[in-house]
């Protein structure tokens, strides 16, 4: 949820939050994977979800500050979340399943966002 005073224009608010959200997603999963006994069969997986918890913070961070760059920090956000889905929905556990999703509704309102 973004600040009530905030100055970070009111149009990157949608796509903020589903980038905070897909990122906490993609650390749980990572963690989780972490704990899993096919855990040598998901190392491609595990740095996807380490990449795509990196890109969507930083496109949040620049979308916070209004950057110049946050078009293109959101286009690649939305292919590397589109990359981690894809990914993730290869293991059948919950929460594979579940960060799948979310990265799917990030790249969606990035995609979106870059269109803006």
């Amino acid at each position: 949820m973004l600040l009530a005073n905030s100055a970070t224009p009111k149009h990157y608010t949608h796509c903020i939050e589903a980038c905070l959200k897909c990122a906490q997603a993609c650390e749980e999963c990572f963690s989780a994977c972490l704990k899993e006994t096919d855990v040598q069969a998901r190392t491609s997986m595990i740095k996807m979800l380490n990449d795509c918890a990196e890109i969507c913070l930083q496109a949040a961070q620049l979308m916070s500050r209004d950057s110049m760059f946050a078009k293109a920090s959101c286009e690649l956000c939305a292919m590397v979340c589109e990359a981690c889905a894809k990914d993730c929905e290869a293991f059948k556990d919950a929460h594979c399943q579940e960060c799948a999703k979310f990265c799917r509704e990030c790249a969606e309102a990035c995609r979106q966002m870059a269109r803006a």
